[in-house]
């Protein structure tokens, strides 16, 4: 795994390198172990590497062996040995045991149709010295990033926008329509990012670029087709085994160590046991615990590595270890956040580094595939009680959905459908699953500035995000198009990204997913919905084909998303005040109303609460997390104070990590 950066000229004016070279120094983060940069005229290209695979030969920039092609490479192709294999039959020569070089030659091979043979996580660019055309391409379900934008006749791209801001005249002015959308739907729309000028190429894309043209083109995206045939569940989940095997088989591919996250949930704990079912190696796990019993799993997390038999290393996080790194958060998310938790999974993988390990595998992607969020059953309970409102016994399945939400369990049956949107008139809306989050989250924008609200008068996300939707949308059962939103939105714009790709590469780790090899999603999209959600037992095919992996406490629990403290990491009621000087200034009338972007009235008497400890419903931690993250990006990035920041963060003690 490594960062990216380059520039291409469309008038082949030569590029400097020392404009490469700074764009590659800003996200060494990602690839510490190498940094390369070639110019070839109007075009140069840059790498910082992390090596995992072919350590002493895969070094990039890397040309071809005829030299016309030039290739920088963020991520994994999985298949790479098999297409190396096929490439070769073919009279295609290679110099190196790299998964670059095999791209380099598929794409010799079959040109842009070259993605459709690539089992793997990537972000790439390709240089046709020939052709005088760039090729950039992003994995199927956007697990690697890739930005661009366009500035004085010259694309930029890179893997983080930091890399894009270290050149003249790229515009830094905070695009409102994606913030607005973010505090709907917990990122912005595919393609956007917070910043006017600079784009993301969603997943599932590739981008060609010659004679100053730009083109799009999606190569892949999520169908949903269930097989409702007479097919026997012992079948589907036969096949699911094998495919999972296979493609955790796969992700073990590395000339460094592979280790695994242990959450405590289902997921991981399956990726775990398949490791150390089917790899000789010991295996080293990783954890976080929480100092707040509300959001710690470790007792579940116990019982995994006891069974497996691993050599175990866990971190320790309190309130004061959230509100610590937080600006450090920000600065690699590149934008807002509404929950504090890529936090403790920015110091899992600082434990992860301090141990050596470059690699972990992690359960990202099951819940989206099989169905496993409380969400799914939510959607379900609320149309179910959407078709009899009068009913007394509805709803009180959702007060069991949410046993941790203990503020839920003493209110009222008209409270409970007010808070979950139970509307009747809203069982057409498209977005049905999924009003009840967006319409909380939401509540954000009570505490935007006048001239922000004014500004935003015509915005409407829901529509937007609606001319988005594949035309197949509509046709999909209820079921997967809430499982589509989740995938085609939260997961690459907030899961893989703010709480994966950048908290992992921040400390140079790379995270794999089994989950997330485009087989079994494919796979998942014709599964029965019944065998997904059996009555009200999510991910029930996983449980059938692998519950017997995992002990019964693991694979017998409800569902519990991961979560971290919010409000009371920056805030003590002890003391009611801040618990660091950066939460007070950023959160100052002064400063609020510098940035322009809330109101400061509103905004201190959310303070106020917080300080008192009162601030302990989901919309008042969201708004507390939304607002905060936003200030800091403005600060660290508009403003430009992002290296005094980071010092400021990096100077400070770790928190405490233990080995079991």
């Amino acid at each position: 795994m490594c960062g990216i950066a380059g520039i291409l000229d469309f008038s082949g004016a030569p590029i400097e390198a020392s404009r490469i070279d700074r764009m590659v120094s800003v996200i060494h983060h990602r690839g510490p172990d190498a940094q390369g940069v070639e110019t070839h005229g109007g075009v140069g290209l840059g790498h910082a590497r992390l090596s995992i695979i072919d350590l002493s030969g895969g070094a990039q920039p890397m040309q071809s062996t005829r030299g016309d092609l030039v290739i920088t490479f963020n991520g994994e192709i999985f298949n790479y040995l098999e297409l190396r294999e096929q490439l070769i039959q073919k009279g295609h020569q290679f110099a190196t045991k790299s998964d670059t070089e095999v791209i380099l030659n598929l794409y010799a091979e079959y040109g842009e149709d070259c993605v459709q043979h690539l089992n793997g996580q990537w972000a790439f660019a390709i240089w046709n010295k020939k052709e005088k055309t760039l090729f950039l391409s992003r994995d199927r379900m956007g697990i690697r990033p890739l930005f661009y934008t366009v500035a004085k006749n010259q694309l930029i791209f890179g893997s983080e926008i930091k890399a894009l801001l270290t050149q003249p005249n790229v515009n830094k002015q905070i695009d409102l329509q994606a913030l607005d959308q973010l505090f709907t739907f917990w990122s912005p729309l595919a393609g956007k990012t917070l910043f006017s000028d600079i784009h993301e190429l969603p997943p599932g894309c590739s981008m060609t670029v010659k004679d100053g043209q730009i083109e799009t083109r999606r190569y892949w995206q999520f169908q949903y087709a269930p097989d409702n045939s007479n097919r026997s569940a012992d079948s589907w989940a036969e096949e699911l085994q094998e495919l999972l095997i296979d493609a955790t088989r796969l992700r073990l591919r590395s000339d460094v160590p592979v280790g695994a996250y242990v959450s405590g949930g289902l997921d991981s704990s399956i990726n775990a046991a398949l490791i150390r079912r089917f790899s000789d190696a010991p295996l080293k796990t990783f954890s976080v615990t929480f100092a707040d019993s509300d959001f710690d799993e470790s007792e579940f997390q116990k019982d995994v590595i006891r069974s497996l038999n691993t050599e175990h290393h866990e971190i320790h996080c309190t309130y004061e270890d959230i509100g610590r790194v937080f600006p450090k958060i920000i600065q690699h998310t590149e934008k807002p956040v509404l929950r504090t938790a890529p936090a403790p999974m920015f110091l899992l993988s600082q434990l992860v580094n301090q141990n050596d390990f470059k690699v972990v595998l992690t359960g990202e992607g099951a819940d989206e595939m099989f169905g496993g969020y409380d969400l799914f059953k939510e959607s379900k309970i609320r149309r179910f009680w959407a078709r009899d409102t009068n009913s007394k016994m509805r709803p009180l399945l959702l007060k069991r959905l949410y046993p941790y939400m203990k503020n839920l369990q003493a209110k009222s049956p008209a409270y409970l459908q007010a808070f979950f949107n139970v509307r009747p008139e809203d069982l057409d809306n498209q977005f049905f699953s999924h009003l009840p989050r967006w319409e909380m989250t939401s509540k954000i924008k009570g505490f935007y500035s006048d001239d922000v609200k004014q500004a935003l008068q015509t915005s409407n996300p829901m529509a937007e995000f609606g001319q988005q939707l594949p035309s197949e949308f509509k046709n999909w059962p209820e079921f997967c198009q809430a499982q589509y939103l989740e995938a085609c939105n939260l997961m690459p714009g907030y899961i893989l990204s703010s709480q994966g790709d950048r908290m992992a590469m921040a400390n140079s780790v790379e995270g794999r997913f089994p989950f997330l090899d485009h087989r079994v999603a494919e796979f998942a999209a014709t599964i029965p919905i019944s065998l997904k959600m059996k009555g009200l037992d999510e991910k029930h095919i996983l449980k059938k084909a692998f519950g017997s992996f995992v002990p019964k406490s693991v694979s017998n629990r409800p569902k519990k998303p991961y979560r971290a403290p919010g409000a009371l990491s920056f805030f003590d009621p002890e003391t009611q005040s801040a618990r660091f000087d950066y939460v007070e200034e950023l959160l100052s009338a002064k400063k609020l109303a510098e940035f322009g972007l809330f109101n400061p009235s509103s905004v201190e008497k959310l303070m106020v609460k917080a300080k008192r400890g009162r601030a302990i419903g989901t919309k008042d931690n969201m708004a507390i997390v939304g607002i905060l993250s936003t200030q800091l990006l403005v600060e660290q990035f508009v403003h430009g104070n992002i290296d005094s920041a980071e010092t400021s963060v990096s100077n400070q003690q770790p928190c405490a990590a233990a080995a079991q």
